[in-house]
C-alpha cells in the first residue's frame, strides 16, 4: 500500500482516478475548502474516510508536512513505451517524451513532472536503478502532476531510446558538450529530451544513443544549473516551437 499526502496531490489522485485509493485520512475538524472538497469527491468515488489526529498522519507518512491530509493507494498501473505513444496518437500531436537520466532527488524528479504536465509532456520515462522512485515525495513535490503525466520505468535506458528511435522519434540529449544550444534546436516533431541526473549529467552511453545534443548557454560565474531547472528550461522551448504559433 502507498501512501501519498498533502491537499493537492490527494485531490489530484481523486480526480484522475488513475488509482485505486483505499482510504483518505484526514486531520480532525476539516472546515476549509480543500478538505470539504477531497470529502465531496470520496463521497461520490465510494472511498472510506477517516479522522486522525495531526500527530498520527505525520507518524503515517514520517513529516509533519503532510497539510491535514493522507491518502492510503495502491501503486499506480505500469505501463510501457509504446502506451506513451499512444498517448501522443489520441492527441493527433507528435510525440513529446522526457528521459531522465539518473534523476535520484525526488524532489528534483517531482518538479519535473510538475513541470512535464503544465508543458503538455505526453510522457516521462526513467530507469529503474539510479533513480528516485516515484513515491509520497515525488507526488507531494509535483503537486498532483504525477497523476496525469504517465511515468514509464525501464531497465535499460539507452535500450528504450534505441527503441524510440527505431520508431521515428529524434532523441535529444542535454548537455554542456552539445553542437548548439537548446533555443537553437528544431523539436517540433516527434522528440524525446534526454536530461541527465544531479552532478554527472548524461552518462557516455546515453549520449552516445542520442541523435543530437543541446547545451544550456550559461553567462554566469557557476559551472551547472539545478537538473530540474535545466529540464524546465528546454521542455519548454520545446513546448514553445511546437504550441506557440505566434510566438
Amino acid at each position: 500500500m502507498k501512501r501519498i499526502y498533502g491537499k493537492q496531490p490527494v485531490l489530484e489522485a481523486l480526480r484522475s482516478g488513475r488509482r485505486i485509493i483505499e482510504k483518505v485520512l484526514l486531520q480532525e475538524s476539516p472546515h476549509h475548502k480543500p478538505f470539504r472538497e477531497i470529502l465531496t469527491l470520496c463521497r461520490e468515488k465510494g472511498v472510506e474516510v477517516e479522522f486522525a489526529s495531526r500527530k498520527r498522519l505525520g507518524g503515517l507518512v514520517g513529516t509533519e508536512k503532510h497539510q491535514g491530509v493522507v491518502a492510503l493507494t495502491c501503486p499506480l498501473r505500469d505501463i510501457g513505451l509504446r502506451e506513451l505513444l499512444l498517448e501522443a496518437a489520441e492527441r493527433s500531436e507528435p510525440a513529446f517524451l522526457v528521459a531522465l537520466d539518473g534523476i535520484e532527488d525526488p524532489h528534483n524528479l517531482g518538479a519535473i513532472l510538475r513541470t512535464a504536465e503544465a508543458a503538455g509532456v505526453h510522457g516521462v520515462i526513467i530507469p529503474k536503478r539510479r533513480s528516485a522512485k516515484p513515491g509520497a515525495t515525488v507526488a507531494k513535490t509535483s503537486a498532483g502532476a504525477l497523476e496525469y503525466v504517465p511515468l514509464v520505468m525501464v531497465t535499460n535506458l539507452a535500450a528504450a531510446l534505441e527503441e524510440l528511435k527505431s520508431l521515428g522519434i529524434w532523441v535529444a540529449g542535454v548537455t554542456a558538450e552539445g553542437t548548439k544550444a537548446y533555443f537553437e534546436a528544431d523539436f517540433k516533431g516527434a522528440i524525446a529530451l534526454v536530461v541527465g541526473g544531479e552532478g554527472r549529467g548524461l552518462r557516455p552511453k546515453i549520449k552516445d544513443s542520442c541523435d543530437f545534443l543541446v547545451s544550456i548557454p550559461q553567462w554566469g560565474r557557476l559551472s551547472s544549473l539545478n537538473a530540474s531547472v535545466a529540464a524546465a528550461l528546454v521542455i519548454y522551448e520545446a513546448a514553445r516551437q511546437r504550441y506557440c504559433i505566434s510566438c
